[in-house]
């Protein structure tokens, strides 16, 4: 078993985030997080590792204990930090946007009211984009988030959570084969299918660089995200700002 700390940048009220049903999957039960954490698998390397996360509730001094039953070495607490990060949001600094916004008439309430309040994300680009694809021009997200726990179930690596079975999200290399006509038995469309199918190759390809895409500056990752098919204008800002 291995456990660790994780601090964030302050303000940071991470509770505010169980309200944003976005943010959570299919298997979550925000309600239950505050006392059972935040589980979810975590890419590390070439594996994945089941990580359950706990917040300390102070927005003044945030840290997160992380948990895992995997005995993890420095290095790869050191990879499996780079993922939860940027799913938690810890390196966001938020208090320039405090400053010069806290006497505006139309924020100044807001950031009052949603103090330490960040975005979350899912553990990496790749992730991001799939689940926009799946839940895009869908009004009801429940379907949607199941939709992608069964594409997880089917192209994923099987995890185990105590008796229980965790599917991590499928690696572009493990979905480049699959058949957009098999994920269409599993909810997507069938054009969605040829979408998460194609995507992957180009990654595979090294026709779409994710490396370069979280570090370019935002005009960039906008120009290059809407070439992507089946990422419009709207997915690519909602992308670009995540």
């Amino acid at each position: 078993m291995s456990s660790w700390t994780l601090k964030s940048i302050p303000p940071h009220d991470w509770f505010l985030c169980l309200d944003v049903e976005s943010y959570f999957d299919h298997e979550h039960e925000p309600e239950k997080i505050f006392e059972e954490g935040f589980t979810r698998p975590i890419p590390i390397g070439d594996t994945d590792v089941i990580v359950t996360v706990f917040f300390n509730g102070d927005p003044e001094n945030p840290e997160f204990h992380m948990e895992s039953a995997e005995s993890l070495s420095k290095d790869e607490v050191a990879e499996a930090n780079k993922s939860l990060a940027k799913i938690l949001g810890t390196d966001m600094d938020i208090r320039p946007l405090y400053d010069q916004a806290e006497n505006d008439a139309v924020l100044g309430g807001k950031l009052s009211e949603l103090y330490g309040l960040k975005r979350m994300t899912r553990a990496n680009l790749f992730e991001d984009i799939l689940y926009r694809i799946v839940q895009m021009q869908m009004n009801h997200k429940p379907t949607a988030k199941k939709m992608m726990f069964q594409i997880r179930e089917a192209y994923g690596t099987a995890l185990m959570l105590e008796k229980r079975s965790l599917p991590a999200w499928p690696r572009p290399h493990q979905l480049m084969k699959a058949d957009p006509a098999n994920i269409r038995k599993l909810g997507p469309t069938l054009r969605k299918g040829q979408y998460l199918v194609g995507l992957a190759n180009d990654i595979v390809a090294g026709n779409v660089d994710m490396d370069h895409l979280m570090e370019c500056e935002p005009q960039e990752f906008y120009d290059l995200i809407t070439k992507v098919k089946g990422i419009g204008p709207t997915s690519g800002q909602d992308l670009m700002m995540m």
